[in-house]
């Protein structure tokens, strides 16, 4: 610092008695013609591209205002692969007909996913080569795995993070869980479950993430839920619960539910996320803060046709801003992105397309508003589709 300010000196001294000289208009050109090139290679320091991307990167995060507004995606159930129980299995003759090219899933869904700052998916499933079945397992209909290359799914369509805390994620067995947490680390790819917080920075703000599994385990979770969450809260400016819970194939939540997404923002959660029913499920706002019972199925190798294909992307943003004790989050509503967990509309092909026929998400945003009335005392009256157009 003190050669800059010496520089900088000596700069101005040198300059002086040119800028006394009236009569004659001088370009910067003119006055630096007598400087040394060394020193002005000292002054001047050139910018190489990739230091020109980052300046940009940096400057691009604000906004007008000098805020920043974190734009967040939330899913339902993202389980590809298949069971290795089996020889054959729905998901492997898809891909036969992609030439075994697995990104084939989200290519309708990708511009979506990139767009946004942050996906969360609900990872269903397992990423190992392993064929071991657990005892617990050997009676279950279904087991997930999918090979450890699935992971770039994931880091190649703009999925961020991951709740790793559900009914299949120990489908093979500890060492395939814990397998697969290298995976998706290894990648990049942020997790929380098994009491491991999640945490990932999005434009220079740390979001935290916890996922449970409840569905039969809401006895031990009543006082465990709260306390991490207030514990997160304590750390982070924004905090994400992920819920793992309620009937599968209901369109409202159970009394359980309720109670535990409360608990959760009355701990400090600023965004809760479910999924398990395999089914649409109304949003609840309780004091500021949404609670998505149930974002359905995503991206889902579980059925090659389920009885109800359509479901929604949850979209929220958060506005920060530099205050007296630090950064202070303002919620700026949010969307639904209306889908069919098929491109196809007779059978499951495995790629979620957004919908565009009225119709269809007329069905959803009626399914959706009439469960909430009747069941959830916080319902949302409206779902916007589209965020309002910006000045």
């Amino acid at each position: 610092m003190r050669k800059i300010i010496w520089l900088f000196i000596a700069l101005l001294l040198f300059l002086c008695p040119a800028l006394a000289e009236e009569e004659e208009e001088l370009t910067l050109a003119d006055m630096l013609s007598g400087v040394e090139q060394e020193l002005l290679e000292e002054i001047f320091i050139p910018l190489d591209e990739e230091s020109l991307k980052e300046a940009d990167s940096v400057q691009s995060i604000y906004e007008e205002d000098g805020s920043i507004l974190i734009t967040i995606t939330g899913t339902g159930d993202f389980t590809v692969g298949g069971d290795t129980r089996k020889s054959s299995n729905i998901w492997d003759t898809e891909l036969k007909k992609h030439d075994g090219d697995y990104q084939f899933a989200l290519k309708n869904i990708r511009d979506v996913l990139l767009a946004d700052d942050l996906t969360i998916v609900n990872f269903e499933g397992t990423l190992t080569d392993s064929t071991h079945v657990p005892s617990s397992k050997k009676n279950n209909e279904f087991l997930f795995s999918a090979p450890p290359e699935y992971v770039s799914m994931l880091t190649e369509n703009g999925i961020e993070a991951v709740a790793l805390e559900n009914n299949h994620t120990m489908d093979h067995g500890e060492d395939a869980y814990i397998e697969t947490q290298t995976h998706l680390s290894n990648a990049g790819v942020v997790w929380s479950g098994d009491g491991q917080l999640g945490v990932i920075e999005v434009k220079g703000v740390q979001i935290a993430m916890l996922s449970y599994l409840c569905i039969d385990r809401y006895d031990q979770l009543w006082n465990t839920v709260p306390a991490d969450i207030k514990a997160a809260k304590e750390l982070y400016p924004i905090v994400i619960a992920n819920f793992h819970w309620g009937n599968e194939k209901w369109y409202y939540p159970t009394d359980n539910q309720i109670k535990m997404g409360r608990l959760a923002v009355d701990a400090g959660a600023d965004l809760v996320l479910g999924h398990h029913s395999h089914r649409i499920q109304p949003i609840e706002q309780y004091k500021g803060v949404y609670i998505c019972y149930s974002l359905g199925n995503f991206c889902f190798a579980g059925h090659s046709k389920p009885s109800d294909m359509t479901s929604y992307l949850f979209q929220t943003r958060f506005r920060v801003r530099e205050g007296e004790n630090g950064q202070e989050i303002t919620n700026e509503g949010f969307i639904i992105i209306p889908i069919r967990i098929s491109s196809r509309a007779d059978k499951n092909d495995f790629i979620p397309t957004v919908l565009t026929k009225e119709s269809t998400i007329d069905s959803i945003l009626n399914t959706l508003k009439e469960n909430g009335r009747k069941h959830c005392d916080y319902a949302v009256e409206e779902y916007p589709l589209a965020w309002p157009a910006t000045k």
